[in-house]
C-alpha cells in the first residue's frame, strides 16, 4: 500500500493517536479503540457502528437491539475505567485473587527442612588464592567447605571475585551495578563472625549477584528498563535479606532484559562467556553469564517463562526454578503474579540446594506465598524411583538431546530407578500465554497510557512494548476461560505425576517448560554436552552493524532437564547429581 508520508512521521502520528485511545479508555471487551481512532474522551459518532467493528474483531455477532443495548450502556463502562486508570497501583502491588499450583485432590509431603550433601563427593584442598580459575569456578559446595575450614576467607574469595568482575564485565555486561564497598564490608563481618565461632551455614562468606529486579536498600534497582533505570530502592527485597542474615556476600545487582525478557537492556547486552559474539539469553542474562564465567560464587534469577532455564542453557550452568509460591517475591518486581518465581543458578548441582534451603521460607508480604518445607539428601536411595521419559521428547530433540536422556536412561536404570513411559500433556496450551501478556500489561500499564514504553529499547513485535498494547486487545470472558484451561492443564499434570517421580528430557520439548511454569512444578536444567549450532546473535540497535552475520556457527554448551512435581525439588537435584557426573562437564569453563 502506498503512503506519501515518510516512516517517521507515520510512526509518530501513530504513537499520538494510540495515547489518546488508550489514555481516555476502552471498551470492556478491549475492542473500541480498534474500531474508532477517535479519542474515547471524545463522543463517537457512531457507537454501534464501531461496536460491530469491535465484534467482528472478536467473532463475535449481536443483532440490531443487542447492540443498541451496548451502546447505551458504554458510558458506564467506560467511567468505571476511568475511575480505575486514575488510581492504578503500584507495581508492588498484587491482585485480590491468588494463584495457588496446589489441587485440593492431592496432598504434599512435609519435609522437615534438614539438607545434607553427597557424603561420598571429594572436596579437594584450597588451591591456592593464587589459582584464580581454579577458585574462582569452583562450586559452591567447595567454597563454602574452603571457608568453613579456614582454607580461606571471604575477603580473599570476595576480592578476587571483584577484581575479575573489573577484568571481564567490560567484554560481557553482566553486572549493572557493583557494590563493591559493600561486598568488602559484608565480607569482612563474615570473617570475624566466623572467626569468633558464629558460623551461619554454607552461604556464609560467600559472594553473590543478585538480578536486578530485586530491591536493595540504596542501590539502584532499574528492572533493566530505561524508564526505570535511575529508580533507588527504598528496602531489601525478601530473598536479599534472607542472604544477608545467612552471611552471603552481595558483589552487585547482575543484569536483566528490559522488565525481564531477553538480554537486552538499557545499557547494552549481556554476552555469553563461551562466545560473546551470541547474547546470554534472559532475562536472569546476567546470573547466568557472571555464573558461568566464575564472577560469583552463585547467582541468583527469577522466571515467569523460562528465564531461569533458557540463560543456563545458553551458558552452561544449572539453574532451578523451584515451586511456584515457595520462594517469596516482595521486594522484587513484579512482571506476572501468577508465574513469577524466584531461583537459583549454580555451577553444581547440589549447590542449588543450598541455596534454596535460605531462599525457601514464608513471606509475610507475598500473598502468593506458601510455605513449605525442603530437605535434601544427597545420599538418597534411587532405588524404585520412577524415572518418566516420553518417547515423543526423542523426536523433540536434537542428537546431543537424545544421547543425554539414553544417558539419563543407562545412569538411573544401573542405581535400580524403574523407567517408565509417560506421555506428557498433549492438550493445546498455546492460549495460555494470554495470561502472562495481560498481567505483564496490568503491571505496567502506566507505561502504555503514558506512551514511555516508547524508552524501551526494543520496539519490535517480539517485546513488551507491543505486547502490552496487543493485551489490552484480550476480552476479560477470554482471560476467565484461559485461567479454566490452566486449572485442566494442572490436573493433567498431576494425573502424570501420578505415573512417575521424575521426568527426564530436553529443556523445551513437547512444551513442557511453559506447562510447568503455569502448572508450577519445579524443573532442574543441567549442562548435558557440546554440540556445534547456529549461534543466536546478539542483538544490536536498529541501523547499527551485526555483531556477526546470521548463520555463524559455534561449538556451545546444551542442557537437559528434569521435573517433579510440587515440592519435590529434593528428587530433581538427587537425580540431577547423578547425571551431572555422568555427562562431565563439571570442569568444564569457558575461556576469558
Amino acid at each position: 500500500m502506498e503512503n506519501n508520508k515518510s516512516d517517521s512521521a507515520t510512526i509518530t502520528e501513530f504513537k499520538a493517536t494510540r495515547r489518546q485511545v488508550l489514555g481516555g479508555g476502552a471498551m470492556g471487551a478491549a475492542a473500541i479503540g480498534l474500531a474508532a481512532c477517535t479519542p474515547l474522551n471524545d463522543q463517537p459518532p457512531d457507537k454501534v457502528s464501531d461496536l460491530k467493528a469491535a465484534q467482528r474483531v472478536f467473532g463475535l455477532d449481536f443483532d440490531e437491539d443487542e447492540n443498541q443495548l451496548l451502546a447505551e450502556a458504554l458510558d458506564d463502562q467506560l467511567e468505571s475505567i476511568r475511575a480505575m486508570r486514575a488510581q492504578l497501583p503500584a507495581n508492588d502491588e498484587p491482585p485480590a485473587c491468588t494463584f495457588s499450583p496446589q489441587l485440593k485432590t492431592r496432598t504434599y509431603a512435609a519435609q522437615d527442612g534438614s539438607v545434607a550433601l553427597n557424603s561420598s563427593a571429594l572436596i579437594p584442598p584450597f588451591p591456592g588464592i593464587d589459582s584464580e580459575d581454579a577458585v574462582a569456578f569452583a562450586p559452591l559446595t567447595h567454597l563454602a567447605h574452603w571457608v568453613r575450614t579456614g582454607q580461606t576467607t571471604s575477603a580473599q574469595l570476595t576480592s578476587l571475585y571483584l577484581r575479575r568482575i573489573l577484568k571481564h564485565n567490560p567484554k560481557l555486561e553482566c553486572f549493572v551495578t557493583v557494590t563493591a564497598d559493600l561486598a568488602m564490608a559484608q565480607a569482612k563481618q563474615a570473617d570475624n563472625e566466623i572467626a569468633a565461632g558464629h558460623y551461619k551455614g554454607p552461604l556464609h562468606g560467600i559472594p553473590y549477584g543478585v538480578k536486578d529486579l530485586m530491591d536493595v536498600a540504596g542501590v539502584p534497582t532499574s528492572w533493566g528498563a530505561a524508564p526505570y533505570k535511575d529508580r533507588v530502592a527504598k528496602g531489601d527485597a525478601h530473598i536479599v535479606t534472607l542472604l544477608r542474615d545467612a552471611g552471603a556476600v552481595l558483589l552487585g545487582k547482575t543484569t536483566c532484559g528490559a522488565l525481564a525478557w531477553g538480554d537486552t537492556w538499557f545499557g547494552g547486552v549481556t554476552r555469553n562467556p563461551w562466545n560473546t559474539l551470541e547474547g546470554a539469553s534472559g532475562s536472569s542474562a546476567g546470573s547466568g553469564s557472571a555464573t558461568s564465567a566464575g564472577l560469583v560464587g552463585f547467582a541468583i534469577g527469577t522466571e515467569t517463562l523460562g528465564s531461569i532455564v533458557s540463560p543456563s542453557n545458553r551458558n552452561g550452568i544449572t539453574g532451578l526454578r523451584p515451586t511456584f509460591g515457595r520462594v517469596g517475591r516482595s521486594g522484587t518486581m513484579a512482571l506476572c503474579w501468577s508465574l513469577d518465581k524466584i531461583g537459583p543458578m549454580c555451577r553444581g548441582v547440589e549447590d542449588t540446594a543450598l541455596v534454596l534451603a535460605v531462599l525457601n521460607g514464608p513471606d509475610q508480604n507475598d500473598p502468593a506465598n506458601l510455605p513449605h518445607g525442603f530437605s535434601y539428601n544427597g545420599n538418597m536411595d534411587l532405588s524404585g524411583m520412577r524415572i518418566g521419559l516420553d518417547p515423543s521428547a526423542y523426536e523433540a530433540g536434537n542428537d546431543l538431546d537424545k544421547q543425554a536422556m539414553d544417558t539419563a536412561k543407562d545412569v538411573m536404570a544401573s542405581l535400580g530407578a524403574k523407567i517408565v513411559e509417560v506421555s506428557t500433556p498433549t492438550r493445546d496450551v498455546s492460549p495460555l500465554g494470554l495470561q502472562l501478556s495481560v498481567e505483564a500489561a496490568a503491571a505496567f500499564q502506566d507505561l502504555t497510557l503514558s506512551g514511555r514504553d516508547d524508552e524501551l529499547r526494543r520496539q519490535v513485535r517480539n517485546a513488551w512494548p507491543h505486547v502490552f498494547r496487543e493485551a489490552h486487545m484480550v476480552s476479560a470472558v477470554d482471560l476467565v476461560q484461559v485461567d479454566r484451561l490452566r486449572r485442566l492443564v494442572m490436573q493433567d499434570m498431576a494425573e502424570m505425576f501420578d505415573s512417575c517421580d521424575v521426568l527426564i528430557g530436553p529443556n523445551y520439548a513437547n512444551e513442557m517448560l511453559l506447562i510447568t511454569n503455569y502448572t508450577g512444578q519445579p524443573q532442574l536444567s543441567l549442562p548435558c554436552g557440546f554440540e556445534e549450532r547456529e549461534l543466536d546473535v546478539a542483538w544490536s540497535d536498529p541501523g547499527q552493524p551485526l555483531v556477526a552475520p546470521a548463520g555463524t556457527m559455534g561449538n556451545m554448551t546444551r542442557n537437559i532437564s528434569c521435573w517433579a512435581p510440587l515440592y519435590e525439588e529434593r528428587r530433581l537435584i538427587a537425580v540431577g547429581r547423578h547425571l551431572e557426573a555422568a555427562y562431565g562437564m563439571t570442569d568444564k569453563h569457558p575461556t576469558l
